[in-house]
């Protein structure tokens, strides 16, 4: 059964719909500890403090801020205190937008909000007037002692949220200045065609499930592997991909398209360039007038 995380209450205009806050997401990840090689003695870490190898207790321990090199401005935990968001238990809805105005990379961790007992009615025509306006609500709240932007959206009957980076979070695109090309090279018509097509020969419905972490899934069998005592095969050679070069453009796109075509991942042999159109049409132009040629003679 799904444990709940944090409740409270979204309010929006003299609405207020109580609802609980659950984990949208299962880390899958695999928990690595540390040993000693030699003996396989776990290794702990130690709060010590620098140049001593004396350990400094948890209680003696505050949080600074580092101005300069080796230069700290202190914050006492009382200070921090003062300044922590106040403990509302409020998702307060500022505004609803299109969600097609949102960039992804505003997007952080994704959560459920389910109703709280009673409030039952009130969710439900909530996320019925949410799916059906197609809005997603922007509101703040606060979380783990932090205030948080999020977005509130329906899916299939379901109240979802997720938490956003605020815009100062974000690093603009100007700030990559030194290091993109200062001039946008010039790309032919063509090239831009053949690119196009092989997007669309690419272009699947989502499907989630067809997207495994294989790392995951190598590593534990790896581990199944070593812990019944087989040997370990030492990981081949990874040949890295070289960059494509800009006279190579066309060739690798033909050689990606016909690939993809065949359904064998491998290019097909080159097929002679196709003439440009406005060759065909001149060829096609002077076959049909050799062919006119050719009846007036008769």
């Amino acid at each position: 059964m799904a444990r709940a995380i944090w409740s409270g209450t979204i309010s929006f205009g003299l609405l207020n719909v109580p609802v609980k806050l659950y984990s949208a997401v299962a880390r899958r990840g695999i928990s690595l500890r540390e040993i000693r090689q030699s003996d396989g003695a776990r290794i702990r870490h130690r709060r010590v403090a620098e140049g001593t190898d004396e350990e400094v207790p948890y209680g003696e321990i505050v949080k600074a801020f580092e101005i300069t090199p080796d230069r700290y401005v202190p914050l006492s935990k009382n200070e921090m205190e003062a300044l922590a968001p106040e403990k509302t238990r409020a998702i307060e809805v500022q505004d609803f937008v299109d969600l097609e105005q949102i960039d992804p990379i505003y997007f952080d961790s994704p959560y459920y909000l389910g109703p709280a007992e009673g409030a039952e009615k009130a969710y439900s025509l909530l996320a019925r007037a949410m799916e059906e306006s197609g809005k997603v609500a922007i509101a703040r709240f606060v979380f783990r002692n932090k205030e948080h932007l999020a977005a509130l959206r329906p899916n299939e009957g379901v109240l979802t949220l997720t938490t956003m980076r605020f815009a100062d979070e974000v690093v603009p695109p100007s700030e990559l200045d030194d290091v993109l090309p200062e001039g946008k090279p010039k790309v032919a018509e063509q090239e831009v065609e053949m690119a196009e097509q092989l997007i669309d020969s690419l272009t699947r419905e989502f499907d989630p499930a067809a997207y495994r972490d294989e790392y995951r899934e190598q590593l534990l069998a790896l581990i199944e592997r070593k812990a019944e005592g087989k040997d370990v095969l030492e990981a081949p050679e990874v040949e890295e991909p070289q960059a494509t070069s800009a006279p190579d453009l066309m060739s690798a796109l033909e050689e990606s398209i016909a690939a993809v075509k065949d359904g064998t991942g491998k290019a097909r042999p080159k097929a002679k360039k196709a003439a440009p159109k406005g060759k065909k049409k001149a060829a096609a132009k002077k076959r049909s007038g050799s062919k006119a040629k050719a009846k007036s003679s008769k």
